[in-house]
């Protein structure tokens, strides 16, 4: 009995010191301060430089203004409260095909009510819409059996680092800078985070030669590289890979026998008119693999695009090459916790995944909110580029896609012995002293990893257009005044 409780005593303080050892810097001690100063704000008005707290720290669009799509949120209303169905006066407030919608996807669901468990992957016939979306998007198949419907995409990392992961030997090549999801998951699941450097000077281009070359390295310390995670497009780097890359990049995960980890939750955010957004499983297909030729998993979410929504917690992901074995150990993870999904997020991913089409009663309206909503991320997007670009000492690569910039500060050395002073790496001291100046929350590039040596910070394009101009003013009245001050 002793043997049996220090036994559990060793693996309780094993994994918290791997839970302590987590760090997910966008909620990280920036945020924290700038949850303090909105408290004395709200406390004693007019106690610092500034009104208000501007959050570019995390990618929550509705938060920060961004409107939700109409047709989603009718279909999700009709379906939390079906007797809306049977009411005459419901036609003269919901759209045609939003109530046909509802009664479709009502059909589906065991006992038409979005308050129950659902099955252990998700609702089979949502799992079919979501599959009939895939196979739309692509334009090749897809089997509704390799669909795992999810909270979102963080709980789908999860799992599949839990499955990957046998111990500190087993490695994961996650890209740098990297969401720091990845990361923290690897750490928690007790694995070893293999780094692969995105080329800053090419737009944070992904070099197979890198790729290798970390790759081999890790082999030689004794660690078993067993996956490739991808994020396309980039977060924090906001780049979209070329095709012939995504090629280059099947075909490198097919040679070394790695899992493809393909996070693509913003295929729809894409700014530039030279790139588009392909799914690997289109890239691998289209290149002659089939479903046993390749180990990949793609994940994607409803949090994001032109949809933002996050608090619903809606996912997918799609599990394609693995044998019968593998899904059912998935299987397993999802009956410990009954559903991998709440039923209103799965009947969202089924939404993102069939939006209404040409000739639908909705469709002029959502595609007019659709289009509205990229095109001022893309406004965005540029405004916030050329500051940064304008600013002394800052580089910043374009935004193709996602939601997010990442500049490079160049720091004075006075700068960065001030930083030293304090116990901060730099980006970290030019991070809270632009919110303790301006009330803007960013996130230190360290949070996300990054070139030793190197500085940067990610910041959202999210807060609403008509405060871009007055927060790119009080980030060139800040950013003036710290150079000068601390100025060789």
């Amino acid at each position: 009995m002793l043997f049996i409780c220090l036994f559990y005593v060793f693996y309780f303080l094993l994994f918290l010191l791997q839970v302590l050892g987590c760090d997910y810097a966008i909620r990280g001690e920036i945020v924290s301060h700038a949850q303090r100063l909105q408290h004395e704000l709200q406390n004693k008005p007019g106690s610092h430089p500034f009104n208000e707290i501007l959050y570019f720290n995390v990618g929550n669009p509705q938060s920060l203004g961004q409107k939700a799509i109409t047709f989603f949120r009718e279909v999700l209303v009709l379906c939390d409260h079906p007797p809306l169905l049977d009411k005459s006066e419901t036609h003269a407030l919901f759209s045609g095909d939003a109530i046909a919608r509802a009664r479709l996807i009502l059909d589906v669901i065991p006992g038409r009510t979005t308050g129950g468990y659902s099955d252990t992957l998700g609702v089979k016939g949502l799992r079919d819409a979501v599959a009939a979306g895939i196979a739309s998007r692509d334009g090749f198949p897809a089997n509704p059996d390799d669909v795992f419907l999810t909270d979102g995409a963080t709980p789908a990392v999860h799992i599949i680092m839990q499955l990957l992961i046998r111990s500190e030997k087993d490695g994961i090549l996650c890209p740098i800078p990297q969401y720091p999801l990845y990361s923290a998951s690897i750490f928690l699941h007790g694995g070893s985070l293999v780094p692969y450097y995105l080329d800053e000077s090419t737009g944070w281009g992904l070099e197979i030669a890198e790729l290798k070359k970390q790759l081999d390295d890790a082999r030689s310390k004794g660690i078993t590289v067993r996956a490739l995670v991808v994020i396309n497009p980039g977060n924090p780097t906001g780049q979209v890979l070329a095709k012939e890359n995504q090629k280059q990049i099947v075909d490198f995960c097919k040679n070394e026998g790695l899992v493809l980890l393909a996070d693509e939750v913003y295929q729809d955010n894409v700014y530039v008119d030279d790139k588009k957004f392909n799914s690997f499983k289109k890239i691998a297909r289209s290149m002659g693999y089939e479903d046993e030729d390749l180990l990949l998993v793609s994940i994607h979410s409803v949090s994001k695009g032109y949809y933002g929504e996050c608090g619903k917690r809606g996912g997918y992901m799609e599990v394609t090459g693995f044998g019968k074995e593998v899904k059912e150990q998935i299987c397993k993870v999802a009956i410990v916790n009954l559903c991998f999904s709440n039923i209103s997020g799965q009947i969202l991913v089924s939404l993102v995944m069939n939006p209404p089409k040409v000739g639908d009663e909705s469709y002029e309206s959502f595609n007019a909110e659709k289009q509205g909503i990229l095109s001022s991320l893309a406004r965005r997007a540029k405004a916030l580029e050329d500051a940064f670009n304008g600013l002394e000492g800052v580089t910043c690569n374009k935004a193709e896609g996602a939601m997010y910039l990442f500049p490079r500060l160049h720091l004075p050395q006075k700068a960065i012995e001030a930083a030293k002073a304090v116990d901060a790496a730099p980006d970290m001291f030019y991070a809270r002293c632009l919110l303790d100046a301006t009330g803007i929350v960013v996130v230190p590039g360290s949070g996300f990893g990054q070139v030793p040596g190197t500085w940067h910070i990610r910041c959202t394009i999210l807060p609403q257009e008509e405060k871009i101009p007055g927060i790119i003013c009080r980030l060139q009245a800040f950013h003036e005044a710290f150079m000068q001050q601390f100025r060789d």
